[in-house]
């Protein structure tokens, strides 16, 4: 099958079927794909929470009460939860780690061009900090680019996916201790299979139309 025909028939899946799993290696090929995600600057901005048990998917669910409840069976009937964070700030040990990583993988033919590397990134980082004033919001953009990429990607395998931004940002963040890791919870992604209940796999898919979205320049 290809792009345009998984993009036309993948949807949000609204009701997951608790007794189908994933199989490991095939779950391990989507966090590969994860990981190999695109960010600006290669800035990789995230840090991703896997709930692949019941015990850590309770967890997860502890965010979903109040307004939010709709979406705790999402997560408790779904195969694998993932909680997408993004780092709160661009730390100064953050790019090191990603010019050291660089330089292992070898991207740098000589010590001038590490370094011209590591100044264009903290050229980057400063714009977005003190110019722009919103590099959390810049980094929240890249862990999104990655959620895009994943949700293609499982659909690619035959894998049923739900984005859930409807949680308590709170409680997820008490409950996973994230602001004394310098991170701040994205977006919840819940993967399997879906459910025979599933209302939402028998409606059309609805865009809207190409001349309302594309302006040819």
């Amino acid at each position: 099958m290809d792009v345009l025909s998984i993009s036309k028939n993948r949807y949000t899946t609204k009701a997951y079927d608790p007794t189908k799993r994933i199989p490991q290696e095939q779950f391990e090929r989507l966090l590969q794909i994860l990981r190999l995600a695109p960010s600006s600057i290669n800035i990789q901005p995230w840090h991703y929470f896997i709930a692949d048990n019941d015990a850590a998917k309770q967890r997860i669910a502890k965010s979903l009460v109040g307004k939010y409840a709709y979406n705790a069976p999402k997560v408790l009937d779904s195969s694998h939860t993932i909680l997408f964070c993004t780092k709160a700030d661009i730390t100064e040990q953050h790019l090191d780690k990603i010019l050291n990583q660089d330089d292992v993988n070898g991207r740098f033919k000589d010590e001038q061009t590490k370094q011209d590397q590591k100044n264009g990134r903290a050229g980057y980082v400063d714009y977005y900090r003190n110019e722009k004033g919103d590099v959390q919001r810049w980094a929240e953009n890249q862990t999104f680019i990655a959620l895009g990429q994943i949700l293609l990607a499982a659909g690619i395998e035959g894998i049923d996916a739900t984005p859930i931004g409807g949680f308590n940002e709170d409680i997820i963040s008490e409950e996973l201790k994230l602001a004394e890791q310098g991170l701040i919870p994205s977006v919840l992604l819940t993967l399997g299979y879906r459910s025979e209940n599933d209302f939402n796999a028998k409606l059309p898919k609805s865009r809207l139309v190409k001349e309302d979205i594309f302006t040819k320049l």
